[in-house]
């Protein structure tokens, strides 16, 4: 099994703001050591009830819109029953619904198998919690 199967835990600081975190880079360096030029499935998962995982275009503006998105349709507002913590914090409760927390992406020959701008983001906007776990696992 440890041939087919390898995992990895992530630890990632996202800070006191809502954000998108590019992973790519870090999904790319595990598969560089756990692919091992192999054809398999990456799986991405973030064990918190806050946070989720996204493959977008980062650095163009897509990120914050994202984001912005998020705000419109998860306003920061008393409406939410889920009531502890910061205000609207409720909102982040509901984000893995529509943000899931987990990914399952191609990998071919040891590489990710991502379109031209595509990344793999965490996004969280639970500012409370800084502190995040993504668990990198590699079947092959």
């Amino acid at each position: 099994m440890a041939d087919t199967f390898t995992t990895r835990v992530l630890n990632i600081t996202t800070g006191s703001t809502e954000t998108v975190t590019d992973l790519t880079s870090d999904c790319e360096s595990f598969l560089a050591e756990a692919a091992d030029g192999r054809d398999g499935l990456l799986n991405l998962f973030v064990p918190h009830a806050t946070a989720g995982v996204a493959v977008l275009e980062t650095g163009a503006g897509s990120d914050d819109d994202l984001l912005a998105a998020l705000h419109t349709l998860l306003p920061a507002d008393d409406r939410w029953q889920h009531r502890h913590g910061s205000p609207g914090h409720g909102r982040d409760h509901v984000l893995p619904a529509l943000v899931p927390p987990h990914a399952t992406l191609p990998v071919i020959d040891g590489r990710l198998e991502l379109g031209t701008w595509q990344s793999v983001c965490l996004v969280d906007t639970n500012v409370d919690n800084p502190d995040r776990k993504v668990r990198l696992s590699f079947l092959g």
